[in-house]
């Protein structure tokens, strides 16, 4: 984190003593805001983050302590580093800010160069925060994705797949789901090597990402090459044309692999859900093996094409 333009919050019903501090950290390239009490403080929290935030023991309507620990019991993504400004000296007192959820305590009035000092320890430690948070966010994606080609794996779908279900049936929404295996996967590997039937799958997975809807639609990878596309209100008719339109794009646009055009086509097997119809329990299950038995006459057939199906 850099040392200029981070924002601080300063608490202090001390007119006087918010001048002198707010100028000693603007000073000091931070982007100050100012409340005169704990409850003030915690309505400017509602709609901004202060990563930083300095507050007075003693004020009206809500102190330090009070303000400590209401800001402690929200729920927040990012950790807020709060030094607690008193005059009060004392171990029990310094045990009390502590225990109301302060990082930290300055005896007022407060010394510059150990205002200073604190607050580089403040930005080290939010430091360390942001990057265990990284760490942890990308721990998360390993476990929900699969390493080969970023769409979400099948325990993400087996978990979330429910969900979507149900709320679809809540909420009375159009439902549909998509099947999808490519046709004599088996050959590319055999007659190419796994490395090319690696890069018929990211080609493919390429050309999914780029025609179902973003942040609304998702993928998850089945099997070893078979994927399932999971339309949130999408009715049966707009299911049959995703599917038909990413049919045709597999099958007319070729991987390049090693400076050679691989060729491949891809089978479709869909089930949809009426938001007209009433609604019965179904399972995901259920809707899975309804698509799969579309996606086995869809290969009976002669492969590269699309069978559909309605709950």
């Amino acid at each position: 984190m850099a040392d200029i333009g981070i924002p601080i919050l300063l608490i202090d019903d001390d007119r006087f003593m918010r001048a002198i501090l707010s100028q000693t950290l603007q000073d000091a390239g931070y982007l100050v805001s100012q409340a005169t009490n704990g409850k003030e403080a915690l309505e400017l929290c509602r709609t901004n983050y202060f990563p930083i935030i300095l507050t007075d023991w003693v004020m009206p309507e809500m102190d330090g302590i009070a303000f400590c620990r209401a800001f402690r019991e929200k729920t927040a993504e990012c950790y807020t580093y709060l030094i607690l400004l008193t005059s009060q000296e004392g171990k029990d007192k310094l045990i009390e800010g502590l225990e109301a959820g302060a990082d930290e305590y300055l005896l007022k009035p407060v010394n510059e160069a150990e205002l200073m000092v604190r607050l580089k320890t403040a930005r080290r430690i939010l430091d360390l925060e942001s990057s265990l948070q990284k760490s942890l966010e990308e721990i998360k994606q390993l476990s929900i994705r699969d390493p080969l080609t970023g769409m979400f794996n099948r325990g993400y779908l087996d978990q979330h797949l429910p969900n979507e279900i149900r709320r679809a049936d809540r909420y009375v929404r159009d439902f549909s789901l998509i099947m999808m295996d490519l046709d004599h996967f088996k050959k590319i590997n055999d007659t190419w090597g796994h490395q090319a039937g690696d890069a018929v799958l990211q080609h493919c997975t390429r050309i999914i990402a780029g025609t179902i809807r973003r942040e609304v639609d998702w993928v998850a990878r089945y099997g070893g090459e078979e994927f399932v596309l999971i339309l949130p209100e999408t009715d049966q008719t707009g299911c049959q044309v995703v599917a038909e339109r990413l049919r045709n794009l597999v099958a007319t646009t070729s991987c390049l692999y090693r400076g050679e055009s691989l060729s491949i086509t891809a089978s479709f097997g869909t089930v949809s859900r009426s938001a007209s119809d009433t609604p019965n329990a179904v399972s995901a299950d259920t809707m899975l093996h309804q698509a799969d038995q579309c996606l086995y006459q869809a290969k009976a057939s002669g492969r590269n094409r699309v069978v559909g199906s309605s709950m």
